[in-house]
């Protein structure tokens, strides 16, 4: 099941004007960069933000994501028509050969289950050429970033066209450590309320090392986020070939 945040067409459309600060994608435009790819698969894309970054600088992309009206939402974006959109997850992509496969923001949480991870890492490395590159991202859970989700401190409003200001907050519903449950609350500009539920694994750095190399990748390095200091654990890992 895919959260109504991604899912849901009222929601989706509300993703970028409510968090419309995505300097966290600098981090992943610069690693590009830094590898010098030409083709850059994005796994779990969302509304496209980033897809439509790199396509407009020239490099060749392909985005897959199971959220339909998070794809369409996409799709309307300046650079989209460079993209190569596909609905589903990595274990349905046709076969690819690219320089970069990236899962941004919280892409890495999203698979609670050791075999949805595992069944992930082995597609990017099917995915990747050899000597090709994965980057992801995943927050460490010694920093319990969770106990600060909570309205006070999360809530926030944009003016949107066609349906006056939204706001939006969130709030943890459970934790049952390694997973984190939290519910996401959107409040339309006629009254009119939207939720949706959303749960995420938070892994040790040990946790991640051991599942990436167990799928057959070489671990390069861990770097931090530099946007986020001493929250993400940047993993960065390569296919032998």
């Amino acid at each position: 099941m895919v959260d109504a945040l991604y899912s849901d067409p009222r929601l989706a459309v509300l993703y970028d004007p409510l968090d419309p600060d995505r300097s966290d994608l600098d981090l992943y435009t610069g690693l590009v960069e830094e590898f010098g790819a030409r083709s850059v698969l994005d796994v779990g894309c969302g509304t496209g933000t980033f897809a439509c970054l790199l396509a407009e600088r020239g490099i060749d992309v392909v985005s897959v994501d199971p959220a339909a009206a998070s794809l369409d939402v996409a799709r309307q974006k300046p650079g989209a028509d460079r993209v190569r959109w596909l609905l589903g997850d990595a274990s349905s992509l046709p076969p690819l050969r690219v320089d970069v496969v990236t899962m941004t923001a919280n892409v890495a949480q999203v698979f609670l289950t050791d075999e949805e991870w595992t069944l992930t890492l082995r597609a990017v490395r099917s995915a990747l050429r050899p000597g090709g590159r994965l980057v992801f991202e995943s927050r460490d859970p010694a920093r319990r970033a969770w106990e600060d989700w909570n309205r006070d401190s999360t809530t926030s409003s944009a003016e949107v066209l066609d349906m006056g200001t939204v706001t939006s907050w969130v709030e943890v519903t459970e934790v049952h450590e390694p997973l984190v449950s939290f519910r996401e609350t959107v409040v339309l500009g006629d009254g009119a309320v939207l939720s949706s539920e959303s749960t995420l694994r938070f892994r040790t750095r040990g946790e991640l090392l051991e599942s990436v190399t167990g799928a057959g990748l070489i671990v390069d390095e861990v770097r931090d986020a530099p946007d986020r200091p001493g929250r993400e654990l940047v993993v960065i890992a390569h296919r032998p070939g």
